[in-house]
């Protein structure tokens, strides 16, 4: 759009807008808030473990027993939501551990909810954290082509919802990027009559390389190939509004763009073309790639992250999935995110 001044009036001087700190504070377009936020946690097997990830300086596997103590530094912080990833002690080619009542997931769940009742719990879902060979679902082999057996991966995925569904999530997240799997889901939790349960859809989610350190803290590299026959693309926009208009068609509530740095502009376009709340994940390579710099000195890492993340606001994000979460917390509360 095109600025002209009115006829008879001096044309705009932005800069008077700029002059005070206070003043610059009450024209301020887009706020960073607590309300904003959701913290990653990563449940894993074991006990009496909390073990730093190498790539990701800040973040940590938990064990069920010492899950608490992050639950209640979230608490503290005023972070309104987690999401939750688990890494279990057995895994199979089909992911069967992530069905169970009693999975790893499941009772972190449990345990969430009894300590803090007042936090909004997501549950990823998906299989690869679950599966041997670190795919998405089951495979099969199709002239010589192994890949994720898509049919076969919907009502698992099914399954697995109604089973987080049952241990108190609040909100169930897929990211598997199968076709049809919102709709599968949706259709499964309202089965289990969790009607009222939304789903936040992985609805356009990257084929991406900066997802590198997250494979290592949720041990989930594939064994073999990568995950492009399922995940967009990066130079698709286009395809990724038909990804968005199919899962909303389908019964999501909410969907997430993954990336987030790299694809603000798909944060706008789902903004602009649907209203509905949309998240970012400001995924691993991200929080890495900020975390060495200013290890080493080259960039003001407070500046960076406050920027970064009220950019994905000035985008259209309503939520920010984010491993910065609690040194944002931190910010907002001694008010030094301005």
């Amino acid at each position: 759009m095109t600025f002209q001044p009115a006829v008879g009036y001096p044309i705009h001087r932005p800069r008077r807008l700029r002059t005070h700190p206070r003043l610059r504070d009450m024209v301020r377009e887009n706020h960073l808030t607590l309300d904003d936020l959701v913290y990653p946690l990563f449940v894993y097997h074991g006990t009496d473990l909390r073990r730093e990830i190498s790539s990701m300086p800040g973040q940590y596997q938990l064990s069920l027993d010492r899950l608490g103590e992050a639950v209640a530094e979230v608490v503290d912080l005023g972070i309104p939501s987690v999401l939750l990833f688990g890494i279990p002690e057995h895994k199979d080619a089909r992911g069967t551990s992530a069905l169970q009542d009693d999975g790893i997931v499941q009772q972190a769940l449990r345990l969430i909810k009894k300590q803090a009742p007042q936090l909004l719990v997501m549950a990823d879902v998906c299989f690869c954290e679950y599966t041997d060979h670190g795919h998405c679902g089951p495979l099969r082999e199709t002239n010589g082509v192994v890949d994720v057996d898509n049919d076969a991966t919907l009502p698992l995925l099914a399954e697995q919802s109604a089973s987080l569904a049952r241990a108190g999530a609040d909100i169930i997240a897929p990211s598997g990027m199968m076709d049809g799997m919102v709709r599968a889901i949706r259709r499964g939790l309202d089965e289990g009559g969790f009607h009222t349960i939304p789903i936040l859809s992985y609805a356009a989610k990257f084929a991406s390389g900066y997802y590198g350190p997250f494979r290592e803290a949720a041990e989930s590299m594939p064994s073999f190939g990568d995950r492009r026959t399922y995940q967009m693309d990066p130079a698709n926009g286009d395809e990724s509004m038909r990804e968005v208009a199919l899962d909303l068609a389908e019964g999501a509530d909410m969907v997430i763009v993954k990336p987030a740095l790299a694809y603000m502009d798909i944060v706008r376009r789902v903004k602009e073309n649907f209203g509905v709340p949309v998240a970012v994940y400001n995924v691993s390579g991200e929080y890495a790639m900020v975390k060495a710099a200013a290890a080493n000195g080259w960039i003001d890492e407070r500046r960076v992250v406050l920027e970064t993340m009220t950019g994905f606001k000035r985008a259209g994000a309503d939520m920010i999935i984010t491993y910065h979460a609690p040194d944002i917390a931190r910010w907002i509360r001694d008010g030094l995110h301005r």
